[in-house]
């Protein structure tokens, strides 16, 4: 047995994470506005989820590899920061490139292919900056601190999504163009994207400045490594073989959860859009046949991108507030249940509110199942691991994030044509209706969740 990771300063523990939250505008910048911005340079509704399909297969191969090179990894700045810091160069530049995606002069496929690769690298270098700091505090917080530790991390990152997600409506608000020619981003989401890099690049810096992880020995003492295991070679089908039942069982419950905040993602703007703005149709061409689809360049429907990111914020505010309350529970899987029905009853509501102000109430409630989704999967995860494949088995747990959301982003146009009768704009509440039935699902999996055993010895 090893020795034990001494207590913490809420501040240490803060400064862990506190890169979080520039790390997350930046998500929080690319989940509000992609639709937006793939709408306006002209995709079709039928194949907007196809856009999403990207980001996670970026993430189903980058983290398991960050994960497994920052487990051997050591130099003068840490085992984890050095990725972190790689991450959040790439994703600053990348965030200076994406919104002008319709502004070089280039054809649409031009556009849409420079938009698409741009996302990639984009979700790549978020999801490489994003792993460490998750790492980090499997790395060096004990287990009575975990929760509060992962609780900070929960708050730092809505805190981030809220700034995030307000950017393109406070820039319009100050009198920065919020509509642009066709097939152009409009400035005041561009702007917000250039902010938020700069943001991210400063925060970053803080937490490089301010964490000192372990050196190898003493993370080695206090996670109980021997020095047989320190030299030992391993690989992902092995681990993954002799991984805790906490991994499988909790991977269960986050395939419906991502699932369904990946349609969220995808049709919460035209679902607000048609519902609450009143959007117009217009006839297009598609396949040589006309269909209706709703005015992308219409004054409703940029109005209605920026309403989508005070909606976010909402959530995020609903995550913070229920993140706070937590902790209370003492039983982690009773929260978390409860935390996905209320999410799952914030998106059914969806379907029925078409006043723009009573979705507060509908993303509030969202807010609290995104809360337990970004706190507790990891706190019961890391309380089942040892520490010689920390950070390896946390990159391929990400994989229980990214592949729902292939899946979701694969199926969701087919989805969606089958909601779509002749004649009709696609109905994409019908959408934010089916994410709220895979909530309770996920809800009711919630019970088959095995917390206690660690993980067996790859041997």
């Amino acid at each position: 047995m090893g020795k034990e990771i001494p207590d913490m300063t809420f501040w240490k523990l803060w400064n862990i994470s506190f890169g979080f939250f520039g790390v997350q505008i930046a998500y929080a910048l690319q989940s509000a506005n992609i639709s937006r911005i793939f709408s306006t340079l002209g995709a079709d509704p039928h194949s907007l989820s196809y856009f999403w399909i990207l980001p996670p297969l970026a993430g189903i191969v980058v983290q398991p590899l960050i994960g497994m090179f920052s487990d051997r990894t050591w130099c003068r700045f840490g085992r984890r920061i050095p990725y972190l810091f790689i991450g959040a160069i790439i994703a600053v530049l990348v965030m200076c490139l994406l919104p002008n995606a319709g502004s070089f002069g280039m054809t649409v496929p031009a556009a849409m292919t420079f938009g698409l690769i741009s996302l990639m690298l984009l979700d790549t270098s978020i999801n490489i900056a994003m792993q460490p700091f998750k790492m980090m505090v499997g790395d060096m917080v004990n287990e009575r601190q975990k929760g509060l530790a992962y609780s900070i991390q929960s708050f730092l990152c809505n805190a981030g999504s809220l700034a995030g997600y307000l950017f393109p409506f406070i820039f319009a608000a100050v009198g920065i163009r919020n509509v642009a020619d066709r097939g152009v981003i409009p400035d005041s989401v561009i702007y917000s994207f250039y902010v938020g890099a700069a943001i991210l690049i400063l925060c970053v810096v803080y937490t490089t400045v301010k964490v000192k992880e372990y050196p190898p020995q003493l993370y080695a003492d206090y996670h109980g490594i021997s020095p047989r295991e320190k030299e030992e070679k391993t690989n992902v089908f092995r681990l993954l073989a002799h991984a805790p039942k906490a991994f499988w069982t909790v991977g269960l419950v986050q395939f419906f959860c991502w699932s369904a905040f990946m349609f969220m993602w995808t049709y919460t703007n035209g679902t607000v859009a048609a519902n609450a703005f009143g959007t117009p149709a217009v006839e297009v061409m598609k396949n040589g046949a006309p269909v209706l689809v709703l005015d992308t360049q219409s004054p409703q429907y940029q109005d209605a991108g920026d309403w989508v990111g005070i909606l976010f914020a909402v959530q995020a505010v609903g995550s913070v507030l229920w993140a706070m309350a937590i902790p209370a529970f003492k039983s982690r899987k009773l929260v978390y249940a409860l935390s996905l029905v209320l999410g799952g009853i914030g998106f059914l509501s969806t379907g029925f509110i078409h006043d723009r102000h009573l979705l507060f109430a509908s993303f509030l409630l969202i807010g609290c199942a995104w809360a337990a989704m970004l706190a507790l999967p990891f706190t019961i995860l890391t309380n089942a691991l040892r520490g010689g494949h920390m950070g390896t088995y946390l990159g391929l747990f990400n994989c229980t994030i990214c592949v729902p959301q292939i899946v979701a982003a694969a199926a969701g146009g087919h989805i969606l044509r089958l909601f779509t009768t002749e004649g009709s704009v696609p109905p994409e509440a019908d959408m934010l209706m089916l994410a709220g039935a895979l909530l309770l699902v996920g809800a009711c999996c919630v019970r088959v969740i095995r917390e206690k055993g660690k993980e067996a010895p790859a041997e």
